[in-house]
């Protein structure tokens, strides 16, 4: 299994990205149903049956990774001008992980399961992901 990280480009929050989940799949004429996420991304990953229906998406906003969605399926999509693009439906909940540093970059990379941050406890609230992302830009965490 190999996940995926992307920035989350134009969106500074986790609450900005859940309310455009339920928007992003019509906004390319996508039709995938209604209890999915869709983001729509250059390139199809090679590594792609590794990834459906068993890893996720990381989320980089603001310099860090902050959350992840597990990705259900990638799906190939063709524009009208012949385009080749790869459609990624994602489980629309956003898990929240212990934000991670993470330099800018251009589209997607790969993300090893051992490098990948952890998900912040069931019993973490808004306060902790905020003292977390604090201790990670000083480079505490």
């Amino acid at each position: 299994m190999i996940h995926m990280v992307k920035l989350c480009v134009g969106v500074s929050s986790v609450e900005e990205l859940e309310s455009y989940r339920d928007e992003r799949a019509h906004w390319w004429g996508a039709d995938y149903g209604e209890a999915v996420h869709v983001h729509r991304t250059r390139m199809m990953p090679k590594r792609r049956e590794e990834m459906e229906g068993k890893a996720s998406i990381y989320w980089v906003m603001s310099g860090a990774i902050v959350c992840r969605q597990p990705i259900l399926q990638l799906a190939p999509y063709t524009d009208a001008e012949g385009k080749d693009f790869c459609d990624i439906i994602m489980a629309p909940e956003m898990v929240r992980t212990v934000p991670y540093p993470k330099r800018p970059f251009q589209g997607w990379r790969y993300l090893r399961p051992e490098d990948a941050p952890p998900d912040l406890g069931a019993n973490s609230n808004e306060n902790s992901a905020e003292i977390a992302a604090d201790l990670a830009k000083l480079g505490l965490i």
